[in-house]
């Protein structure tokens, strides 16, 4: 079985919306063997977050929390009355 098949991370649901790891590495230009070991680390580099979230509409929230923080997460920038 392949390897998105056995996680729910963002990023092995992302590369089932692609369709393949295939797939996913033709929406990156990059090799299947380098979207396999993005999977086997569970960490999709930075640089193809926001063309991933555009093409398969999973959110750059999910893909790396540790970049771009929920909306709801966000430190306020009220007045502090």
């Amino acid at each position: 079985m392949a390897l998105e098949h056995e996680s729910d991370s963002a990023l092995a649901r992302a590369v089932r919306v692609a369709g393949s790891q295939s797939a996913f590495g033709r929406l990156v230009k990059k090799r299947q063997s380098t979207v396999r070991e993005w999977l086997l680390a569970d960490r999709l580099p930075g640089e193809y977050v926001l063309a991933i979230e555009l093409a398969t509409k999973i959110p750059k929230e999910e893909l790396r929390p540790d970049l771009y923080v929920p909306v709801a997460a966000a430190p306020s920038m009220g007045s502090g009355s």
